[in-house]
């Protein structure tokens, strides 16, 4: 019988790590979820799955959720690294904290779950990683900054990732979501979408299964836009 598949989603509480949760459970991964809410725990028990309340910005709690997968299941075959918010303010305002916390929210998250996780996934000779990062990565706007500049370094992480744990069978890359039903909706926003709508979060959790997927075995160390067209670019 084969093992059956296993899956870690950190800020996995609501929005696009919920549903990317969901839909790893409904194409048979057993789900961990942490989130700071305590959301997670619900959704878990919801998905016959493992949730631990804590934040991915603590390397204690992150440890803690990988160390009770292990010991439930024994492997880790995925892992969703999703984030919440960090500061918005004109680029000359924002302190040296405000920076230090979107480090944290946006590059930091990534980084320190991986670090849990690699070596567990090297050591199977499988495994992959894939981040949900933002549209805007590569052509910044002011209305999320640092989100753009943390993630911008999240695609350097990512390609560096790639090169080292090819070798291994494990993968990462990074999802680039663009104006997703998660967030406020506005007129002017839609409008500058090509496809005339926003995305949905069953969308993104999708494209997240996908590249966690089989079929997605040789893609590593790329940034996917799902934006309707928002963002275009060779």
């Amino acid at each position: 019988m084969a093992a059956e598949k296993v899956a870690i989603v950190t800020a996995g509480g609501s929005g696009m790590g919920a549903a990317a949760a969901r839909r790893l459970a409904q194409d048979g991964f057993r789900v961990a979820i942490l989130s700071s809410s305590g959301k997670g725990e619900t959704l878990a028990a919801e998905l016959g799955g493992l949730g631990v309340t804590g934040s991915n910005q603590s390397n204690d709690d992150l440890k803690r959720l990988v160390d009770e997968t292990m010991a439930r299941w024994g492997r880790i075959d995925a892992l969703v690294n999703s984030a919440g918010h960090g500061p918005r303010a004109p680029i000359t305002e924002i302190t040296d904290e405000q920076w230090h916390t979107g480090l944290d929210v946006y590059l930091m998250n990534v980084i320190r779950s991986t670090r849990l996780v690699a070596p567990v996934m090297a050591a199977q000779k499988s495994g992959a990683i894939v981040n949900i990062s933002t549209a805007w990565a590569f052509e910044p706007a002011a209305t999320f900054p640092t989100s753009a500049v943390f993630r911008a370094g999240l695609a350097a992480y990512a390609k560096l990732f790639a090169d080292q744990y090819a070798e291994h069978n494990v993968r990462m890359n990074n999802v680039l979501p663009g104006w997703i039903d998660s967030l406020p909706q506005t007129e002017e926003r839609r409008a500058g979408v090509p496809m005339q709508r926003y995305g949905t979060s069953e969308e993104i959790a999708a494209t997240v299964a996908f590249l966690v997927s089989e079929g997605a075995g040789y893609i590593t160390g790329q940034n996917l836009r799902v934006d309707g067209g928002l963002m275009r670019s060779v």
